[in-house]
């Protein structure tokens, strides 16, 4: 990518968008320009990256957060770009420093997101077919500011300028449906580019908006607030990520925001699945879905019915879901475990719900089977129902989320599920594991190769760039099982 040619794009695209000179452009004009010049130079290479993962054994990451950073000086280092970039900036009197006065995507917290964003650029560094799944929040967790020696918390409008990391999708568009409302899901995509490599991954992020944002008649009859109140509650659902839960409204739309992820990202993935003329029952041979923490774990029972309006049976769909899914745990503090409350649940996720209620009886069916009490286990107990309980249950991996939170992880499994899980020849992971003889290791699908080697090299240069500190957190396994290639954290 010769960057004497981008700084001309960039004139021209300044010109043509805010009508200013390379001089005159503010600090968010110029990142504007930048990222719409570099959105166009990995145009044909996105396109083919996209295109290639649904064409191959593909694995998928569903996340509530993802804490990507700056992504200007992230795309501008993969790329193998960003000295010469700034080199070009000093030459014309600018500074590459001033884009650390842009806002970066307001979509994550800590380092549940930073654990998912560095998966998704080792991924793409690795030439892996991982793309993942998440939400676009709207001003994200808060602002924090400092008055008078008191943290003062406010908005995070960080889209106030425009967000050109990513573009808008509205042809695959999706409707989620709870028991009071119907939401449009818009996905916004976003390029994760692999370090040194034309493999890009797509960052597909949910933003919900409303079937009818305006209700004429009412405006016309001047009741101006009711005449939005509905685009208002549909925005509610991605302004903010985790809301406040503290009352039964904010748990509501907490589990409103986590079905809205889990719904919209699952009913994308069948789509592309069905588009290449697949068998729907060999789902779970060619999808393989993460889920990062107990957040999205409500993708479980939603896959399964969606499986069911398929026309399969609920054991059928029962055992795809079982094949499809894996869990990474992040703690076995109880107040941090995804619990619902049955009727709340029940109330806005009927469907959902009446599943969960067979998934559960099917797992106490199969403890008491071996001579155990079911109680300690089950899913749905004392109007209660245990989100990590069913997540280990119907994934076909569970892992801890580092070495020393692992053998911690290894408490959400106690015997019953241990003798269940070997009965089933799957695994439960106390512990990360090397990927010993990961160099050169790949499996063919058709003509493509899906994994390259130089595993403990590149893979992780991007999540290094952006304060990994060396830590490989983000590090997917290649697995061989039935002879197919099986991407696992």
């Amino acid at each position: 990518m010769d960057t004497k040619t981008i700084m001309q794009q960039i004139e021209l695209v300044l010109k043509r968008d805010a009508q200013v000179s390379l001089e005159e452009a503010t600090v968010q004009q110029l990142h504007a320009a930048l990222a719409s010049v570099v959105m166009g130079a990995i145009a044909d290479p996105w396109y083919e990256s996209r295109h290639a993962h649904e064409r191959t054994r593909g694995a998928y990451y569903f996340s509530a957060e993802y804490l990507v950073g700056r992504m200007v000086y992230n795309n501008l280092f993969a790329l193998g770009i960003l000295d010469e970039v700034k080199k070009e900036f000093e030459a014309r009197g600018l500074d590459l420093a001033a884009f650390e006065e842009i806002e970066d995507a307001a979509l994550g917290n800590g380092g549940l997101g930073r654990l998912a964003a560095c998966f998704l650029d080792s991924a793409a560094t690795m030439n892996l077919p991982l793309d993942g799944y998440g939400i676009r929040y709207k001003y994200g967790l808060f602002k924090q500011t400092f008055t008078n020696g008191f943290q003062t918390e406010s908005a995070d409008d960080w889209q106030r300028f425009g967000d050109p990391w990513s573009r808008r999708r509205d042809t695959h568009e999706v409707l989620v449906h709870f028991s009071d409302q119907t939401v449009r899901a818009v996905p916004y995509d976003m390029p994760i580019i692999g370090y040194h490599t034309d493999n890009i991954g797509t960052l597909r992020l949910w933003q919900s908006e409303a079937v009818q944002d305006f209700d004429f008649e009412k405006f016309n009859n001047q009741e101006y607030a009711v005449a939005v109140l509905e685009k208002n509650a549909v925005e509610d659902i991605t302004r903010v990520l985790y809301p406040n839960d503290t009352t039964t409204a904010g748990k509501r739309l907490r589990l409103k925001q986590q079905y809205f992820l889990s719904s919209a990202s699952l009913q994308d993935l069948l789509f592309r699945f069905k588009r290449e003329n697949r068998p729907i029952t060999e789902f779970a041979d060619l999808i393989s879905i993460q889920l990062n923490d107990t957040h999205p774990t409500v993708s479980i029972p939603e896959l399964i019915r969606l499986l069911m309006l398929e026309g399969l049976s609920f054991d059928k769909a029962f055992d795809i879901a079982q094949r499809t899914f894996s869990y990474t745990n992040h703690t076995v503090m109880q107040e941090a475990l995804e619990k619902w409350d049955v009727n709340l649940f029940r109330d806005l996720l009927p469907e959902i719900y009446d599943i969960i209620w067979r998934i559960n009886t099917k797992l106490c069916g199969e403890i008491m089977a071996k001579g155990l009490d079911c109680e300690p286990y089950a899913i749905v107990s004392n109007n209660i129902i245990r989100m990590a309980n069913l997540a280990v249950y119907v994934s076909s991996y569970v892992n801890g989320v580092a070495e020393i939170a692992a053998p911690l992880a290894g408490t959400l499994q106690p015997r019953a599920f241990e003798v269940h899980h070997r009965a089933h020849r799957r695994r439960l992971d106390h512990g990360p594991r090397t990927a010993q003889g990961a160099e050169g290791v790949y499996e063919r699908q058709g003509r493509r190769r899906v994994h390259r080697g130089q595993a403990g090299k590149e893979a992780s240069a991007s999540c290094a760039h952006q304060g990994a500190r060396g830590r490989r957190s983000a590090r997917i396994v290649l697995l061989r099982r039935a002879g197919q290639a099986h991407a696992r954290v």
